[in-house]
């Protein structure tokens, strides 16, 4: 995701809440808590970033209204940062979560 563009990042972003569902699937909530909360703390690092809410929807909306010429690099580079450890915990998560369905 080095090289990733914002557009790029607007739909990793607006893709978390799906993910998420399905990475959790059927688990108990408690399963994959401390994974969560890693998750939140990253969409909260992309929000402070952007300057909006942390919701992965209003952050990609935030990122698709900056015009292309006035990214600066620090920004871009900490946001696909970010993206790389959101999607990261996604798949602990996943991985959790069927690990615990093994167990039924």
């Amino acid at each position: 995701m080095s090289s990733s563009s914002p557009s790029d990042l607007a739909v990793t972003l607006r893709s978390v809440p799906r993910r998420l569902r399905e990475a959790i699937g059927d688990s108990p909530p408690d399963v994959t808590a401390a994974i969560t909360s890693e998750l939140d703390e990253q969409i909260a690092i992309a929000a402070k970033l952007m300057r909006t809410a942390a919701d992965p929807g209003a952050i990609a909306d935030t990122i698709e209204a900056v015009p292309a010429d006035e990214w600066d690099e620090e920004t871009l580079s900490a946001l696909r940062t970010t993206a790389l450890d959101i999607g990261r915990l996604l798949r602990a998560i996943a991985a959790v979560a069927e690990g615990n369905s093994d167990d039924d």
